[in-house]
């Protein structure tokens, strides 16, 4: 009988992951996108923020003395605190409007014929090939004391003078409106790709009638492509004064309109950079807001 002989083993030790190298290719690719937004953002916001702690002299002129004056300011003026409170309420009206209105079309959109889908999404988004100065422009013609609209209720006698719907809050709101659909429309169709008809097929055939399949599955399925819409269209009404300086005439005062005036009439730069700054303070809540609504129902 032989004899049976242990060899000893040697236990191995345990294989390491290969480090994942990062492609020089990539790197390639994202250095001229990393380059255009140092120079194009993040430069700018810097410098934006450093102004806004400067003193400025008469006309403009920019000093060397660093101060918190621009932002103790802001917070201790009741005008500006106004100013913050008709903003966000305005940008939150207009955001709630624009997305009843633009989730019909989107939905729409989104059900139709390939064969009439394309053209129907060319008319959709055909407003943003105008300048929102020129559509601006139009709705004034448009809300005016002599504009079509007063126009046609004096003719048939439904009025007997012009109801104001320009130079006030209504005449804004209205242009917003209209001019941010589009951007709505768009970010909720790039957030419908989790609606399944066959969902709402299923949910039919349970016997659960068009009020129940949309409550239940159709606008919970659609809510990522909701909060896109509402933080594109939030941010773009806070930040936008061409319409509310157009349409409203001088008498609608918001954060936008406000940085306009300090810094291209009074020259009150460092004042206008500090306002800058809390608006982009805001947009980092928002920002912040969408991330967890996001996370939420993903």
């Amino acid at each position: 009988m032989s004899a049976i002989t242990h060899m000893p083993t040697s236990i191995a030790p345990p294989a390491t992951a290969p480090r994942r190298r990062f492609p020089l290719i990539i790197v390639l690719l994202l250095v001229p996108m990393a380059v255009v937004n140092l120079a194009a953002f993040v430069l700018p916001v810097l410098r934006l923020g450093q102004i806004s702690f400067l003193e400025s002299r008469s006309g403009g002129v920019l000093t060397d003395v660093y101060t918190f004056g621009n932002y103790l300011d802001f917070f201790t003026d009741s005008f500006n605190f106004g100013l913050v409170i008709n903003s966000l309420w305005i940008s939150f009206t207009v955001t709630v409007a624009t997305l009843i209105c633009a989730y019909p079309i989107a939905l729409f959109l989104h059900r139709v014929s390939p064969v009439w889908r394309n053209t129907l999404f060319v008319i959709t988004v055909s407003p943003l090939l105008v300048s929102s100065v020129v559509r601006t422009y139009g709705w004034m013609v448009l809300l005016g004391d002599q504009g079509l609209i007063n126009g046609s209720l004096l003719s048939m006698g439904l009025i007997s003078e012009p109801v104001r719907l320009i130079n006030n809050t209504l005449g804004v709101f209205i242009g917003l409106v209209e001019i941010l659909i589009p951007y709505m429309a768009l970010a909720l169709i790039a957030g419908f790709g989790k609606l399944d008809q066959s969902l709402e097929e299923a949910a039919a055939s349970l016997g659960a009638n068009a009020f129940t399949r949309f409550r239940r599955i159709v606008f919970p399925l659609t809510l990522p492509g909701v909060a896109l819409g509402c933080l594109l269209c939030f941010v773009l009404a806070i930040s936008s004064f061409i319409t509310p300086k157009l349409l409203g005439g001088g008498r609608v005062f918001l954060l936008a309109t406000e940085i306009f005036d300090q810094a291209i009439i009074q020259l009150e730069w460092p004042r206008a950079a500090a306002t800058s700054v809390i608006v982009l303070i805001i947009f980092g809540f928002a920002l912040a807001v969408y991330s967890r609504v996001v996370r939420r129902f993903d």
